[in-house]
């Protein structure tokens, strides 16, 4: 989906359209993180289209930088804080919510961290290879620790918690992150995001499945 100004633009209203539909399922005020995740996920989508716009018209360079700022604090700030919260938001076992909360204050450190970076180092988005490469200049040194806090604190907690359909959703997030590394790790950031549209659906899936189940009990 992050191939082209056409393709973000248009997957991206798709996914917030999915997103939309899943909110119109949230029967409980726990479930309303986790439900928005979709609707965010196409936000970030229609971004990164102003990206393509902002570096294949000139028209658009004007709004290079704050179309790039944009996606890349909600790729590397957003995203490793909204899984473990939305988890422990709906969590009801005890010991799975320490857990839980242990992943949320790792995710929190590593989005600080990249709020810091965003703010001291420059990003200098290319088109590469039909991708976006945002050419972070992130600390070389911390860059591998950095993501792999990123991907514990977002992909664990799926696993960890009781909510029927997480452990789906974490071995496709698990696989999608490594497939993306393996054949695409120069574009890491935009790619990645191609996969998760698939999670959206699964999130959609989960939601509707989840009411279902709760007014089966309340009529018993």
């Amino acid at each position: 989906m992050c191939f082209s100004a056409i393709a973000s633009f248009t997957g991206g209203v798709i996914i917030c359209s999915i997103g939309i539909l899943t909110i119109k399922k949230v029967h409980s005020p726990s479930q309303i993180v986790f439900a928005s995740i979709p609707f965010f996920f196409g936000l970030q989508q229609i971004t990164e289209g102003f990206v393509w716009l902002s570096l294949q018209h000139w028209k658009f360079e004007g709004i290079r930088n704050l179309s790039a700022y944009t996606f890349l604090v909600m790729a590397d700030v957003f995203w490793p804080i909204i899984t473990p919260l939305a988890m422990l938001l709906m969590e009801k076992k005890p010991k799975r919510i320490k857990s839980l909360q242990i992943l949320f204050t790792m995710g929190l450190v590593v989005s600080f961290y990249n709020v810091y970076c965003l703010n001291t180092f420059s990003v200098a988005p290319a088109i590469a290879g039909k991708h976006i490469d945002y050419n972070v200049a992130f600390p070389e040194l911390l860059r591998l620790p950095a993501f792999g806090i990123y991907v514990i604190s977002s992909v664990a907690p799926l696993f960890i918690s009781s909510i029927k359909g997480t452990r789906i959703m974490g071995a496709l997030m698990a696989v999608s992150c490594l497939i993306t590394i393996v054949f695409y790790t120069q574009y890491l950031t935009s790619v990645w995001c191609f996969f998760a549209a698939a999670i959206s659906i699964v999130i959609y899936w989960m939601v509707k499945a989840q009411r279902k189940i709760h007014f089966v009990e309340n009529e018993v």
